[in-house]
């Protein structure tokens, strides 16, 4: 039986890479600092432990695993990446994490490693046109990332590809686009625009009003888990390092992703714009290279991927308003 470990399996994106792995068949360990939130786990062993610790990254790699996904990261929204506020904890915890875990899986001789780097890469200065972002794999240098998150991906990119050419390492790099769907953050503070928009619409009366930060003309794009998860899987087990983009290139504004939102609720609300953490004007995954690297790329239109996330998150606002 194919063994895989998944880290951050506490978490949105790794719970799913779980389940989606044991749908395969691997036998999987999960580690994470805590249990999946909304759904147990399927995982065959699940480690409570803390990746920032050298000792704990020792532990649990402790046999051969065919795959390991490595997702666990200090991350969230605009709201908890943008504000300046976690930098210190996001660098540190992010950057220890990463290290730990490549040297773990050195030591072990385990080739093949996925890391989950992010979109927050590319540079601030080609993401000011809200309608014409530059976001294609070979435009991240000159770098200048708009945040310590995105900075601390870049670092530990090179990191991974240092593993690689120096250790034979057989590292996949993939730069996530504002993955989403169910089951993922959406009232703690580190929720993105999907789970935030369908949270605030789900709690509005009709007629009443949603707040959207800044004038919600930024754009951006949204990919829903489900083909997050296949794009993942059909790269880690390519014969291709990358990095490359997940994501969808169906661009959005905010202000469009409220109504779609809104279209699904039929509700009729009233957008208030206030000043709020932003990040950059545009942005949009350039899928060229994956399609011509893999002959694949997302196709669901985001109103499908809308839907469902509506709906669950519908359900959680009844069960907190029943509590």
């Amino acid at each position: 039986m194919k063994k895989a470990s998944v880290c951050g399996a506490g978490g949105f994106i790794g719970h799913h890479m779980v389940s989606s792995l044991k749908d395969q068949g691997f036998w999987v360990r999960g580690v994470d600092l805590k249990f999946p939130e909304f759904s147990e786990t399927v995982a065959d062993d699940f480690v409570i432990g803390d990746l920032r610790d050298q000792y704990i990254c020792r532990q649990i790699v402790d046999r051969k695993f065919n795959e390991v996904y490595q997702f666990a990261a200090d991350m969230g929204g605009a709201g908890y990446v943008f504000t300046g506020e976690n930098d210190a904890d996001i660098m540190h915890n992010s950057g220890m994490i990463n290290l730990n875990m490549l040297e773990a899986c050195h030591k072990r001789n385990i080739k093949r490693i996925f890391y989950s780097s992010s979109a927050c890469i590319y540079p601030e200065y080609n993401q000011m046109e809200p309608d014409n972002p530059k976001c294609a794999e070979d435009s991240v240098y000159p770098a200048e990332p708009d945040s310590e998150y995105g900075w601390e991906k870049l670092f530990s990119e090179r990191m991974y590809l240092a593993f690689h050419r120096n250790y034979g390492m057989e590292v996949r790099i993939a730069r996530y686009h504002n993955i989403f769907g169910p089951e993922g953050s959406w009232n703690d503070g580190r929720e993105k625009a999907p789970a935030a928009i369908c949270r605030k619409v789900a709690m509005a009366d009709n007629g009443g009003e949603i707040e959207i930060w800044g004038d919600g003309k930024q754009t951006r794009s949204f990919l829903y888990i489900d083909e997050c998860l296949e794009g993942t899987l059909r790269f880690t087990r390519s014969e291709w390092t990358g990095p490359v983009n997940i994501g969808s290139d169906e661009m959005v504004t905010i202000n469009q992703l409220a109504d779609m939102a809104l279209d699904i609720a039929g509700k009729k609300l009233t957008k208030k714009h206030i000043e709020g953490p932003l990040g950059v004007r545009g942005r949009n995954s350039d899928n060229r290279l994956i399609e011509e690297k893999l002959g694949w790329g997302p196709f669901e239109p985001l109103r499908n991927g809308m839907e469902k996330t509506y709906k669950w998150i519908e359900e959680q606002v009844g069960d907190s308003d029943d509590r």
